[in-house]
C-alpha cells in the first residue's frame, strides 16, 4: 500500500484538512462528498478530516460516468434525466446552514459519452438542469457552503505527463496540486498559506468593486470582447461570505477574480487558448461571436465537438445558455499559469488564464436586490481565453479608461 500511495499520509491529511476548511466546517455539520470511483482515496481522506473536525455525518455520493452511459444507451425515454426524490431532498438539505458539499474532480473515463445520440445527451442535461435549477441558483448565490477540489486519476495524470510512468505521473500531479493550493512547507504550516492566498484574492475583489466599472474590454489573440457591467456589480474571488456568514473558498486551487456581466450586452469575438475537457471529451479550437449579448456563432476544430458543446448550451430551453454568466481575470503570477502546461481539467486551466463562462451567473456579484441583468440558466460552462499578453481595460461611468491587466500583470 505504501508504494501505491499518491501522497504521503501527512500530505494527504494536509490537503483534506484544507478542503474541509474551505467549506468552513463546524461541529455538527452534515457534509456531502461527491466524486467518481477513481477519487476514492481523497474522498475517504476528506471524510476522515470532516469527522476530526466534528462533523455529525459525512455522506459520500459516488457518481460513475459509466452508469450515466448505461442509462443513455439502455434506458427508456422516461429514465433519461431522472433526479430521484432522495437526490432532490439531499439538494434541499444542502441549502441549510448545517450542511456543506465537497465535489472532487479529475477525468477518469474519457469518451464515456462517445456514440450516444446527441439528442439523448441534450435531453439528459435539460431534464436534470430543470430539476436542479433552484439548487444551482442557491449555490451560485452564496446560499450553499461548497468547494471543488481535484484528485489525480490514471487517465488524467497520463494525459498531463505522458512521458512518465503512471504512478510517477500521479504523484507529480498530486504534489503540483499542493503547490497550487499553497500547501507546501514553504507556504507556511497547515493551511495558513492557502487561507492567506484566499484573503489576498478577496481584497483584490473589493478593489475591483470600488472601481465601479461599467464596461470591460477584453483583448487577446482572436479575442475582442466588449462586456457591459450593471451598476452595483461586485467582484469576488478567494474567501467569500455565504448568506449565513461563513467564509468559503469554492475552488481549490484558485487564482481568479470574477464577476457576472450584463447578460444582454456582450459584443465581439472570442478564441479559446486552452483545449476544453468536458464530459469525457477534449474539445479544441473553440471560438465564436456574440451579438446583442447572445452567442450567434460557434466553431471548433471538429464539427462533432462543436455540436456537442452547442447541444449542452441549448439544453437550457430559455436560450440563456448562449449568454455569458461570468468573466474571470487571472494574471501571469498564477502558479498554474507559470508552469506553461495545459492540465486538461477546467478547474486548473481556468485558473491559469482569464476565462469566460456561458450560462448561469453568480448572485453574489450584485450588491443591489433583486439582481439586475443576471443570467439565470440551468447550465454553466467555462472556456479559457487568456494568454500572457492578454489585456483588460475597464471603463467607468465617466468614461475614464482604467488599465486592469497589462503586460500580464494586475494594474490595480
Amino acid at each position: 500500500m505504501e508504494d501505491a500511495a499518491i501522497l504521503e499520509p501527512a500530505e494527504l491529511e494536509r490537503y483534506a484538512d484544507a478542503i474541509t476548511k474551505s467549506i468552513a466546517l463546524k461541529r455538527g455539520d452534515t457534509i456531502v462528498v461527491r466524486g467518481a470511483p477513481a477519487h476514492r482515496e481523497l474522498m475517504v481522506a476528506v471524510a476522515a478530516s470532516a469527522y476530526r473536525g466534528g462533523a455529525h455525518l459525512v455522506d459520500v455520493v459516488t457518481s460513475d460516468p459509466l452508469v450515466m452511459r448505461a442509462r443513455l444507451v439502455n434506458g427508456r425515454d422516461d429514465a433519461i434525466g431522472v433526479v430521484s426524490p432522495w437526490q432532490q431532498r439531499r439538494l434541499r438539505e444542502l441549502v441549510k446552514p448545517h450542511a456543506a458539499e465537497i465535489y472532487v474532480v479529475g477525468e477518469s473515463e474519457p469518451g464515456f459519452l462517445d456514440g450516444i445520440p446527441p439528442r439523448r445527451i441534450q435531453t439528459e442535461y435539460s431534464r436534470v438542469g430543470e430539476q436542479t435549477r433552484a439548487f444551482r441558483r442557491a449555490s451560485l448565490g452564496l446560499r450553499v457552503r461548497w468547494t471543488i477540489a481535484a484528485w489525480p486519476t490514471d487517465h488524467w495524470a497520463a494525459t498531463v505527463y505522458p512521458e512518465l510512468p503512471l504512478q510517477k505521473a500521479k504523484r507529480k500531479l498530486a504534489r503540483e496540486l499542493l503547490w497550487f493550493c499553497r500547501l507546501t512547507d514553504e507556504d507556511g504550516p497547515g493551511a495558513s498559506g492557502w487561507v492567506a492566498h484566499g484573503k489576498a484574492l478577496s481584497r483584490r475583489g473589493k478593489k475591483l468593486t470600488r472601481l465601479a466599472l461599467t464596461r470591460l474590454e477584453l483583448r487577446g489573440p482572436g479575442t475582442e470582447l466588449d462586456v457591459k457591467l450593471v451598476p452595483g456589480t461586485a467582484w469576488l474571488g478567494g474567501l467569500e461570505p455565504t448568506r449565513y456568514g461563513a467564509l468559503i473558498n469554492a475552488n481549490m486551487p484558485t487564482e481568479e477574480n470574477y464577476t457576472s456581466p450584463d447578460a444582454a450586452a456582450t459584443e465581439g469575438t472570442f478564441t479559446c487558448t486552452f483545449p476544453l475537457s468536458f464530459q469525457g471529451r477534449l474539445i479544441e479550437g473553440l471560438r465564436g461571436e456574440f451579438r446583442g449579448g447572445k452567442l450567434v456563432r460557434l466553431e471548433a476544430k471538429s464539427d462533432d465537438d462543436r455540436d456537442f458543446v452547442a447541444g449542452y448550451l441549448e439544453s437550457d430551453k430559455t436560450g440563456n445558455g448562449r449568454r455569458l454568466g461570468e468573466v474571470a481575470l487571472v494574471d501571469s503570477t498564477s502558479r498554474i499559469g507559470q508552469t506553461g502546461r495545459t492540465y486538461y481539467e477546467t478547474l486548473l486551466d481556468e485558473n491559469a488564464a482569464a476565462h469566460i463562462a456561458f450560462g448561469s451567473g453568480f448572485g453574489g456579484t450584485r450588491t443591489e436586490k433583486p439582481a439586475r441583468r443576471l443570467n439565470n440558466s440551468s447550465v454553466h460552462l467555462d472556456v479559457m481565453i487568456g494568454t500572457p499578453d492578454f489585456e483588460v481595460t475597464g471603463i467607468n461611468a465617466k468614461g475614464r479608461r482604467i488599465p486592469v491587466i497589462r503586460d500580464g500583470l494586475w494594474q490595480i
